[in-house]
């Protein structure tokens, strides 16, 4: 039977060594919240630094470079479940970081704000990822100064509503008319003949005044549409579908949801139905149709929506 013993390799008040005046320089800039890179021979710039060139062996110049303190994400390793002697004490990632300037990358922490133990990377954490220093308060002269990365902030989530009370002109208070009704309603061009819905009161191709009403189906084809990954409170779920719909006896295109079928599946020339809510939930809105969903009907032809596309 074998034995087991535990063995524990230390130095006791730590390993002392002499940096040299490259190292010494990089770690002197760190103390001093900055990032310095050497130039080498053939003009290359290292973070970190080093006293040859790892690629043909010769001594770097001296000349040293301030980069940064922004970069750019490499490569990445995921780290799930953090040990003691992480530098973070939630799920991080190890990232080659390039900063700015720079030819060659580090490694280090790269802090997304994910604090569950176990959690998967988010989407947003890829390679290309913009990245700036979380620089510590005190610092030493150590490269655990910059305490970790963080992403830069590329998007902002700020509350914004806007009321307004609007005055439907003849031609829209006679289409939500319709749509109370459970009808949609559309106005046909004198000139051209194009059946535009929802009606305006004019041809926006030739500019004349329009007045023959025309009822077309609440059935359609998908022209083009949108995925949609943020919340939308007329949305059944996340992520949503957005589609130019046309509408069968219509010659102009109509925004609404697509729903009733994963948001992957919708497609280009798709038959969809209106989906209304309950009639005694109607009113004079466009909100009395709930959204659209596909109809068991073979897909249009390109050919035949080209130009509404």
């Amino acid at each position: 039977m074998s034995s087991e013993a535990n063995h524990v390799l230390e130095f006791p008040g730590g390993y002392t060594r002499s940096v040299g005046p490259v190292i010494g320089r990089f770690l002197t800039e760190l103390r001093d919240g900055r990032l310095v890179g050497v130039r080498t021979a053939n003009g290359r710039v290292l973070v970190p630094p080093t006293e040859y060139d790892p690629d043909d062996g010769e001594a770097v110049t001296g000349e040293f470079v301030e980069v940064g303190p922004a970069g750019t994400v490499k490569s990445w390793s995921w780290v799930p479940r953090p040990r003691a002697t992480h530098p973070l004490d939630r799920p991080f990632a190890w990232a080659l970081i390039q900063p700015d300037g720079a030819d060659t990358a580090l490694l280090h922490a790269l802090d997304v704000g994910v604090f569950e133990e176990g959690a998967d990377p988010p989407r947003f954490l890829k390679t290309g990822m913009r990245v700036r220093p979380r620089w510590r308060g005190e610092r030493t002269g150590a490269i655990g100064d910059i305490e970790c990365f963080r992403p830069e902030v590329t998007m902002i989530n700020a509350p914004t509503r806007l009321e307004y009370r609007l005055r439907a002109g003849r031609a829209l208070d006679r289409f939500l008319e319709g749509i109370a009704e459970g009808r949609l309603l559309g106005h046909r061009c004198p000139v051209c003949g194009q059946v535009i819905v929802p009606m305006k009161g004019m041809c926006p191709r030739d500019g004349v005044p329009t007045t023959e009403e025309v009822e077309v189906a609440d059935t359609g084809t998908v022209t083009t549409f949108a995925v949609n990954n943020l919340p939308d409170p007329r949305a059944p779920e996340v992520p949503f579908v957005s589609a130019y719909i046309l509408l069968d006896g219509a010659d102009l295109t109509m925004l609404a949801l697509v729903a009733g079928i994963p948001a992957d599946q919708v497609r280009i020339g798709m038959r969809v139905k209106a989906v209304w809510r309950p009639r005694e939930e109607w009113d004079k809105t466009m909100a009395n149709i709930r959204w659209f969903e596909p109809l068991d009907e073979p897909d249009v032809p390109f050919e035949r929506i080209k130009d509404y596309v």
